[in-house]
């Protein structure tokens, strides 16, 4: 059942960072990625077993990020990448603010929810700033060789159109590989044991592997999409 609700669960994501473009242009990923950068560091919190191997969710909707940012630097242009990016920032640190001040409350004698709320929120402010310093360097560092690749390529072959490919993938796999690394050591490191964060480590890696193979389609899709008007 885990495995199917993850393959479904990718082709749900990587649809609606496509339906919000469509609909609300730049301005919808922009909101997509402050939406998912905050989202996928609660859902990280989850521990499941897939594909057997223990693995955090929250890796396809992160993966989602890059998708969206590398669809701004290809149709919008590196400055909007770089806007996107500073936007899922300041989204996760109002959010750090704003949940950290839900624990301070004294509940009601009825309340039902107060107990849970700890539990999940108050490991929320390391994963977050965690999150915040790290998703930073490596959505940097994608936009950094997004933009490297497509000049690379440009000027070999004389063509800005081709090797989509090439930029898409290359930038997504690099930076991935250092946002597994800092991520996990730095947000779960003590939590979990040395067994299991390594196989968190290569599970999540795997997981933005295939995520960044399968968002390849996507991108000719939506410069499809967009050649013809339909975006």
């Amino acid at each position: 059942m885990n495995e199917l609700l993850l393959i479904v669960s990718l082709f749900v994501i990587f649809g609606s960072v496509l339906i919000w473009y469509k609909f609300f242009g730049k301005t919808g990923l922009y909101c997509y990625i402050a939406f998912a950068t905050v989202v996928a560091n609660i859902e990280v919190l989850l521990l499941v077993e897939a594909f057997g191997i223990n693995q955090t969710l929250g890796n396809v909707l992160f993966a989602s990020t890059f998708l969206a940012t590398d669809m701004l630097s290809e149709f919008e242009g590196k400055k909007e990448a770089n806007k996107a990016i500073n936007v899922g920032i300041a989204a996760t640190i109002t959010f750090v603010v704003i949940s950290q001040s839900w624990l301070i409350y004294r509940p009601a004698a009825d309340d039902w929810a107060s107990e849970s709320f700890h539990i999940i929120f108050s490991m929320t402010p390391r994963i977050m700033i965690v999150s915040v310093i790290v998703y930073a360097l490596v959505q940097k560092i994608d936009v950094f060789l997004y933009h490297h690749w497509w000049k690379l390529t440009e000027k070999k072959f004389g063509d800005k159109r081709r090797f989509l490919w090439v930029r898409n993938n290359f930038s997504t796999l690099i930076s991935q590989l250092i946002n597994t690394i800092l991520y996990n050591l730095l947000a779960f490191g003590g939590i979990y044991d040395a067994s299991t964060l390594i196989q968190i480590m290569i599970s999540s890696y795997i997981i933005f592997v295939v995520t960044s193979l399968l968002d390849t389609p996507v991108m000719y899709l939506t410069r499809n999409l967009k050649e013809k008007g339909k975006l």
